[in-house]
């Protein structure tokens, strides 16, 4: 009798699999389960719509047309623009959903599965921060203060994530792994937690560290993970302080509550480096850890001790 049910399928420009263990599993429960992890996998595809830069007609696009003036949006785009610029705050903008024009300008301007260049709505200046975009949370609208390109892909897929999993609560035993952006609940077909690893940032064969995990997110962020195309170098994580390739780190992984904040968290700590990322997430309380070039392995305090 088979304890696990597995289902696979590719969203936000990753593959998603969610697989559920246990007594829920059973083909006796298949029916309910179908349908929980159909309404899970639709929170992928509704985030997207929303929060892509990639298709002219998501929210986010429609909202960068719009200037000095506030838009009212769904809560989904409301949700995770607000969070990024909460994490941004905490950062000191380290962390910037404003980045995104630079993205293009690297090359990162491809629709994932047609290829399609999405071209920008606008020309941004080269000062424009997260302080050029507000948010009111009363009546839910944004105002964007001056043109600029957001990209809030380090926050909207942990989002999805979450909402995926909160669908999937009642079946307890489950996993969600988003291109190795992972929300692990219960215990694993062994009834025991989860094991987590963390890829070898220079090996992608190996395994660097791991974590048993059960109700935690765990994502990382890596130097590996996209790369500009010709004539451009390096990888998609950017420096919005500097607007190049941050390069102190070569992955840094964060286990936290929710995926939305691991996944920014672990963007922030590979921006900042060893020294200040491994001070953010010792302040915010979460499990860290930060892989340099050199493949030193800096840990967070409650991962040390």
């Amino acid at each position: 009798m088979s304890n696990e049910y597995v289902h696979t399928i590719a969203a936000m420009g990753t593959v998603v699999t969610i697989r559920v263990v246990g007594p829920a599993a059973r083909p006796a429960h298949r029916r309910a389960l179908t349908e929980a992890v159909d309404l899970a996998v639709g929170w992928f595809q509704r985030v997207e719509a929303a929060c892509t830069r990639f298709d002219e007609n998501s929210e986010l696009r429609r909202l960068s047309t719009r200037i000095g003036t506030p838009v009212s949006v769904g809560a989904i785009l409301f949700r995770t623009v607000q969070f990024a610029l909460q994490v941004a705050e905490e950062t000191n903008g380290a962390f910037d959903p404003t980045i995104g024009h630079h993205m293009e300008k690297r090359g990162f301007n491809r629709e994932y599965r047609t290829g399609r260049t999405v071209p920008a709505e606008c020309t941004p200046a080269d000062d424009i921060t997260y302080r050029d975009v507000q948010v009111d949370a009363k009546h839910e609208t944004i105002t964007l203060l001056r043109p600029l390109v957001l990209d809030v892909g380090a926050v909207a897929k942990g989002l999805a994530i979450d909402m995926a999993a909160r669908t999937l609560q009642p079946f307890k035993n489950f996993e969600i792994n988003a291109g190795g952006d992972l929300y692990v609940s219960g215990s694993n077909v062994h009834g025991r937690p989860w094991t987590v690893g963390v890829r070898h940032p220079r090996a992608p064969d190996q395994i660097i560290e791991r974590f048993e995990a059960t109700d935690t997110a765990v994502c990382t962020s890596g130097d590996y993970e996209r790369i500009s195309p010709a004539p451009f170098a390096g990888h998609h994580i950017l420096d919005p302080r500097t607007r190049e390739p941050a390069t102190a780190v070569a992955s840094a992984t964060v286990l936290a509550p929710t995926a939305m904040m691991a996944d920014a968290l672990a963007t922030a700590a590979f921006v900042l480096g060893p020294t200040e990322g491994l001070q953010l997430l010792n302040r915010l309380g979460v499990v860290g850890l930060i892989v340099t070039p050199t493949l030193e392995l800096h840990r967070t305090a409650e991962e040390a001790a």
